[in-house]
């Protein structure tokens, strides 16, 4: 794999992507007071499971498939992550992506210790019969060895996997337990189809917290002023490198929100358009040639990496890590780096970042969202009631008490049509998926405002602050249970 793809590693990664997130732990730990012991609990890796086993292919022949779990931290449980499908997934980045989980879980104030998942295989060359029969299996190897479980380790998709497959391990989890309380066990997994026991919104959240995220980034005049940008989102370039689940979100909410997408780069190539791009146009023509090059009133960009270079306001690399590092970090043009991604600037990069004055809105933060709205889903199969159910009716008979008393007050009568649609609205309005978005907003704009509030006490960027918020809140855990004094 060349420096240049957006979907594996790099070949001149400076040293692991675990060893990088320690080097950020370590950076934001010199701040604190805390005992060598205790910072050495948080940051180690508590547990890693790495297996092998058999797949039968359709034409009869054998692979052997590795994959591995590892949960960094148990100061809360259950244990949450994601289950990527990478050809070049290892163990070193299942451990970085659990630390990075761990860390992102208390910044966002999500009661979960951190996992990660990976099976080492291309989707595409696996038919998907093989891959039920491959996710069913890794299913079985996690429960041997209790590695999953609603109170245990829960885990989601990531990259390469889909809310099907997350199906496909609920119903594996059932059929292996035996339970006698089914209704518990759909919280072993989240992410799944809302049919099977999903949350309406999971499936854009990551993109739409990259969205918060950034939207609250902006609307600081003293950061923008320092960046010589005007506050908010109206007008301004963003280039977005990787057009998946997270990155098409995150262009999609910004471009609603009267930002310009003025590049946008996947694996085969990038294309840019100063005036702008059409993100669904772009998308629809990529889904009937194949590809995003070549697209009407776009300049093609044959190394896709090169994206990353283009003058813009707001940068977002959201394919995988290690995209930005130390050889091309000083060409990164943007004022701007929101991570949708995990990892993708490596920590000599944020350095050399730093120095040329970006502002870098870090993934243990920006890209929260999934993990928020999953915390959502499981409350939710714990608790056997939709959201919004239970205050529906509440709110619209609410709605029309106010209205009636406003009519009270002016003397005048409200059309009743127009009345009827208001009180509607209201009532609609607070179904399962507005809660859903307004707790992850709510969620994003509040762990900002934290962060930024610790970078302006300790005189330092957003990513050690972010990484401040978290040490301080997982020693506190371990504090409380007694295990540290």
């Amino acid at each position: 794999m060349t420096a240049s793809s957006t979907n594996g590693h790099t070949a001149t990664s400076e040293v692991s992507f675990f060893e990088q997130v320690n080097r950020m732990f370590d950076k934001a730990a010199a701040y604190l007071d805390h005992s060598p012991g205790l910072l050495a609990q948080i940051k180690h890796c508590n547990s890693v499971y790495r297996m092998e086993f058999p797949l039968k292919r359709d034409d009869g022949s054998i692979d052997v498939i590795k994959a591995f779990r590892a949960e960094h931290s148990h100061h809360k449980q259950p244990t949450k992550g994601g289950i990527r499908f990478a050809g070049n997934v290892n163990e070193d980045e299942v451990m970085a992506l659990a630390a990075l989980m761990t860390y992102k879980c208390a910044i966002v104030d999500v009661p979960f210790g951190g996992a990660k998942g990976g099976i080492q295989i291309d989707r595409r060359d696996y038919s998907e019969a093989e891959i039920e029969r491959i996710t069913r299996r890794y299913t079985f190897e996690l429960h041997k060895k209790n590695f999953i479980g609603p109170g245990i380790d829960v885990p989601a998709p990531d990259y390469g996997t889909r809310p099907s497959d997350m199906a496909i391990i609920l119903d594996t989890y059932i059929s292996l337990t035996q339970t006698e309380n089914p209704l518990d066990a759909l919280a072993c997994v989240t992410g799944k189809p809302v049919g099977q026991g999903g949350v309406r919104g999971r499936l854009e959240a990551t993109g739409r917290g990259v969205y918060y995220g950034i939207r609250e980034a902006v609307s600081s005049s003293d950061d923008m002023d320092r960046l010589g940008l005007s506050t908010g989102l109206e007008g301004k370039s963003v280039v977005v490198q990787g057009l998946g689940n997270v990155g098409y979100h995150a262009a999609k909410f910004l471009e609603d929100a009267g930002a310009r997408l003025v590049g946008l780069a996947e694996y085969e190539g990038a294309i840019r358009n100063e005036s702008g791009l059409s993100l669904d146009d772009v998308v629809s023509h990529r889904r009937e040639t194949g590809s995003i090059l070549d697209f009407p009133g776009a300049s093609n960009i044959e190394n896709s990496a090169d994206a990353l270079e283009l003058e813009c306001d707001i940068l977002i690399p959201a394919a995988l890590e290690g995209q930005i590092r130390r050889d091309n970090a000083g060409d990164i043009r943007a004022k701007i780096v929101g991570e949708a991604a995990n990892g993708p600037v490596t920590a000599d990069a944020d350095a050399i970042l730093n120095e040329k004055g970006a502002l870098v809105i870090p993934d243990v933060y920006l890209n929260a969202g999934g993990v928020t709205v999953s915390y959502f889903e499981w409350l939710r199969n714990l608790s056997h009631v939709r959201h919004g159910r239970m205050n529906r009716r509440f709110e619209e008979h609410s709605a029309r008490r106010i209205l009636e008393a406003v009519e009270t007050l002016s003397g005048q009568q409200f059309d009743q049509d127009a009345l009827s649609k208001v009180i509607s609205k209201v009532s609609f309005g607070a179904g399962e998926e507005d809660l859903v978005n307004s707790g992850l907003e709510d969620t994003m704009v509040s762990a900002y405002q934290e962060v930024r509030e610790l970078t302006k006490r300790h005189n330092t960027d957003l990513r050690t602050a972010a990484f401040i918020s978290a040490l301080e809140k997982i020693a506190a855990s371990y504090t409380q249970m007694g295990i540290f004094p």
